[in-house]
């Protein structure tokens, strides 16, 4: 009886704690349709309320072509990476205050690692990496 109660106390620790799952693009799109109203990603993606995301892994903020950002996100020198991403999307006027970024942001860790799974699959030209 004692080893079943461990397992099972175990397993109940491992729910509860929310152990983290593997980053996964497929649910990170379903969690860009939040992000849809204002930006695009994709071969055909533009510039909307806010930049298309395209090669956002490693683009400096502020320098998507064609797009007006604030000062305070031009100025950030924020260069676009995993943790800058998570970091921001979680609380964007936090990260970038000033920002025109009007987005109460991501909180559920699970949906901002397949978020960035998602949105760093795509090359500058929206093609998807090999």
């Amino acid at each position: 009886m004692y080893p079943r109660t461990i397992i099972i106390a175990a397993t109940a620790i491992t729910i509860s704690t929310g152990t983290a799952r593997p980053q996964d693009a497929q649910k990170g799109q379903m969690v860009f349709n939040m992000c849809l109203p204002c930006h695009s990603i994709g071969p055909s993606a533009e510039n909307k309320v806010g930049p298309e995301l395209n090669g956002l892994d490693g683009r400096h903020s502020g320098s998507a072509p064609d797009f007006e950002y604030s000062d305070a996100n031009k100025n950030s020198g924020i260069v676009w990476n995993e943790a800058a991403f998570k970091k921001y999307i979680q609380n964007p006027q936090g990260v970038i205050p000033g920002t025109k970024m009007i987005f109460p942001g991501v909180k559920n860790e699970q949906q901002v690692n397949d978020l960035w799974t998602y949105v760093s699959q795509f090359n500058a030209d929206g093609s998807i990496k090999k």
